[in-house]
């Protein structure tokens, strides 16, 4: 028998359809009955392609004795964080203030009265282990510890409260410290490091920070290393290591491990978009190790093969477990992508075997420590394959897990676990896939690839990109009020947009006007700065503080089921809304001249001037903020120079082309303005170059 969430559009609240939990999903209904009942409210936030979300709704959610306890005396309500990120963050706030430490599932008790937290988790055993009580046990006591001492969870509830308050209420600052930019970057760099680290996580917002940076800075204080030397190890780290699948593309989440080895399998479309324009950046900065170009190829690929819709948009993610076999009740963590020494002897032959030793860190007994026997591919060092290594891993590797198949051919994806088992798969049972569409997902890769497509001059990656976000223009809209909508099922477009989707699509639109300034035909460049131009006022109107600046998470109309209105300025494994929007409305400013950009920009940056200063670790997309605040600089110039001057990297600079009614000065190949200050109209290239590489270090 199923429960509420059976016809939820959802594929993580639709997992937990055959939950004997009586399942609410978060409607206002569901907490009118928490209040009319004086049940404290069991919420439980996750999304699908969760792991240990995986193992506790077939370990704690299907279990019958715990869920009559839940449904009785508590009020059980799910909610998908890829939906509705603003309620997952405000949450996972709460449980960092309370235990030090965040993750997924989760799971958080509120009073139904103000929806506050009074205990928090994550993952919690039927039985006790890991350290973790047992579920159950742990249920009763919540319940007597909510019945018996109010007086404590109201003092409890009131210092979450002025933690989260002190979060969300930034009062601004009067001016910017010139010093900030340099001061914030030294105190990030040491974080883009591969020492010392239990797990390996890419930290893109972090490394793209440390990049931009090589232009001006050698490395933090007393340190030896550069920061072009730590964004290179972490590049190395991501395209030999087994996070990234050197058999079809594509990078799994993290490592388990110091040594890039064994990832946590479940591959994130945001990660891979960030992961493709910092590869591609890295290619720009002179860093051209054949291993880099392989993966970005190797991970479009994949994109294209397995991510994307015939609509033209990404998909949001694919689990890290799949089956062994369609017989199996429970699938396992990594098995589509894991092999066995003697699978690779009989595979490869020999000489391939061999070749495969030479390039690959391989032993008998394998590397997964989880599954003993099991071996995750990684590299030993960088460089171009042999070419049998190359036909190994991209032919018969390949077609042990894929079948017959051309890498390049579509292969369809699992989109729930009843259909990886029963269908009849050519070879291994794929993971699930969630075919959702996020917009905020979509646009970091609609960058990715609009990046990717500049410094390698690949036609193909610009296309898939322009069809992704022309679906986004053309869809994601409301019927009634014309706004922003965040995630697509199926041809269904639901959800409000939050900031980072609206922060994230500007960028991509913009991304896509510099990458079609020289091409002919429609859509023109112009049509995308111009649908950028038009997100960007939805967005100031939608979002926008006009009393103390910086944009919040979510639309006013959510504003009462929420405890605070936060303004998203932390970067996780995604980039901060609020630093994506101000880098924005810089490069808005350098493109069309309209100072009004530029001046929002620098309300924006005092609002948050107090958190950089004194949390600058939190923050590095704002820190990329106030690099294009402080730095930008405005390149007008034919078309046909933009694709030598790609090649380098100009990470403050914004290109646009010559009209008529503002042409350049004859025999000049362009124009540089330092902000609004324009040089001398440049000569030659090299004279352009070099204005452009003295100008962004001004600041």
């Amino acid at each position: 028998m199923t429960n509420r969430l059976a016809t939820s559009l959802s594929l993580y609240l639709r997992k937990h359809a055959e939950n004997p939990v009586d399942w609410w999903p978060w409607i206002p209904e569901a907490l009118e009955k928490a209040r009319a009942e004086d049940k404290p409210i069991f919420l439980s936030i996750g999304y699908s392609s969760c792991h240990w979300c995986t193992v506790m709704e077939g370990e704690a959610f299907s279990n019958p004795e715990i869920a009559a306890f839940l449904n009785e005396h508590f009020l059980p309500i799910k909610v998908d964080r890829e939906e509705r990120p603003d309620l997952d963050s405000i949450y996972m706030q709460a449980l960092q203030l309370m235990t030090g430490q965040g993750g997924w599932p989760l799971n958080v008790f509120l009073t139904p009265t103000d929806l506050v937290p009074f205990y928090a988790g994550t993952y919690f055993p039927v039985e006790p282990r890991f350290g973790r009580p047992g579920f159950l046990a742990l249920l009763q006591r919540i319940l007597q510890f909510y019945r018996q001492e109010k007086d404590k969870i109201e003092e409890m509830k009131g210092q979450i409260m002025a933690a989260l308050t002190t979060l969300s209420e930034l009062v601004p600052e009067d001016t910017i410290p010139t010093d900030l930019l340099r001061s914030g970057i030294q105190k990030i760099q040491p974080l883009v490091s591969n020492a010392g680290a239990v797990q390996q996580f890419p930290m893109i917002p972090y490394a793209q920070l440390v990049l931009r940076s090589a232009r001006f800075e050698s490395g933090e204080a007393g340190s030896s290393i550069t920061a072009l030397e730590r964004a290179k190890e972490r590049g190395m780290a991501l395209v030999l290591g087994g996070i990234f699948d050197h058999v079809a593309g594509g990078f799994h989440r993290y490592t388990v491990d110091a040594t890039w080895t064994v990832p946590h399998f479940e591959k994130m479309l945001y990660d891979n978009g960030q992961i493709l324009e910092f590869l591609s950046d890295l290619w720009a900065y002179g860093i051209q190790d054949a291993a880099i170009q392989r993966a970005v190829q190797l991970t479009i690929g994949w994109l294209a093969r397995e991510m994307t819709d015939p609509a033209g948009y990404f998909y949001a993610a694919q689990d890290a477990d799949s089956f062994a076999n369609s017989e199996d009740q429970e699938p396992e963590e990594g098995e589509f992508y894991v092999w066995r020494w003697q699978e690779l002897q009989d595979l490869l032959g020999d000489e391939g075997f061999r070749a495969l030793q030479q390039a690959f860190d391989l032993s008998p007994g394998g590397n997964f420590p989880d599954r003993p026997g099991y071996l995750v591919l990684q590299r030993k060092q960088g460089g171009e394959l042999p070419a049998v290594v190359e036909t190994a891993l991209t032919t018969q590797l390949f077609q042990a897990r894929y079948g017959p198949q051309d890498m390049r051919q579509p292969f369809p994806p699992a989109v729930d676990a009843q259909a990886a088992r029963l269908r009849a798969w050519p070879r291994r049972i794929p993971p699930v896939t969630d075919t959702k569409m996020i917009v905020s997902w979509n646009s970091l890769m609609i960058s990715g690839l609009a990046r990717a497509h500049q410094v390698f001059g690949i036609e193909e990656y610009l296309q898939l990109a322009l069809r992704a976000a022309q679906f986004i223009l053309n869809h994601q809209r409301h019927p009634e009020t014309g706004s922003l909508l965040r995630v697509n099922y199926n041809g269904t477009a639901a959800v409000p947009a939050k900031s980072e989707d609206y922060a994230l699509l500007i960028k991509a639109l913009l991304d896509l006007h510099q990458a079609c300034l020289p091409l002919l035909g429609d859509p023109s460049a112009e049509y995308w700065l111009e649908a950028a131009m038009r997100l960007q006022q939805e967005m100031d109107s939608q979002l926008w503080d006009p009393v103390a600046g910086g944009y919040f998470v979510s639309d006013p109309q959510s504003a009462p089921e929420l405890l605070v209105r936060e303004k998203e300025f932390q970067d996780n494994a995604t980039p901060a809304a609020n630093g994506v929007a101000i880098a924005n409305l810089a490069r808005l400013s350098a493109i069309t001249g309209d100072l009004d950009y530029l001046e929002r920009a620098e309300t924006g940056l005092k609002t948050f001037v107090h958190m950089m200063s004194t949390q600058p670790r939190s923050c590095p997309s704002l820190f990329t903020g106030l690099d294009w605040y402080a730095n930008w600089i405005k390149v007008t110039l034919p078309a046909e120079h933009l694709p030598t001057l790609w090649q380098k990297p100009w990470p403050t600079t914004a290109f646009t082309l010559p009209t008529e009614a503002d042409p350049l000065p004859e025999d000049a190949v362009g124009l540089v303005c330092w902000g609004t200050k324009c040089l001398a109209p440049a000569q030659s290239v090299e004279q352009l170059q070099s204005q452009i590489s003295k100008g962004q270090n001004r600041a």
